[in-house]
């Protein structure tokens, strides 16, 4: 699983170290990582094989021509880079990707249980405040919610 928050710098060729704890995480037959534009933020989505067949079972379901299907390929399989570990456990960010989400110095690495995500620090910044109110309206709705229900099974 990946968990947590780490913030890294990227270097000039824009390699990043991979915390331990994600490197273990993907630890297979394939030593690195599948990286892609995420699909609900503006940021850079990965993970390890698992997440890859994850995503791909998702696509397989859709019958071939199907809109959905074909934007989620363009979308993952088509923006999807194959990114190994060097002996230092750093990945190198493909160029496109790292312009499309301004990723140039620090960045923010963000564990996910079965995925992370690589934001650039200050939309990481943004992001995390405006999903922390999300969380707490949403938990106060759900609370509601069950309260009225367990009041509505006692009468």
């Amino acid at each position: 699983m990946f968990l947590s928050t780490f913030e890294k710098q990227l270097d000039s060729k824009r390699r990043i170290v991979v915390p331990q704890e994600f490197r273990a995480a993907v630890s297979g037959p394939f030593d690195g990582v599948f990286c892609f534009p995420s699909i609900e933020a503006d940021c850079l989505e990965g993970g390890g094989k698992a997440l890859f067949d994850r995503y791909n079972g998702v696509i397989e379901e859709l019958d071939f021509g199907d809109p959905l299907r074909t934007a989620l390929e363009t979308s993952i399989l088509g923006g999807m880079a194959k990114l190994s570990f060097d002996t230092a456990g750093r990945i190198t960010l493909p160029e496109t990707l790292c312009e499309m989400f301004g990723l140039s110095d620090w960045v923010t690495v963000v564990g996910l249980g079965d995925r992370f995500q690589i934001w650039e620090r200050g939309a990481f910044n943004a992001y995390r405040a405006a999903q922390r109110d999300a969380a707490r309206q949403g938990l106060a709705q759900l609370r509601a919610q069950q309260r009225a229900a367990r009041l509505g099974g006692a009468a």
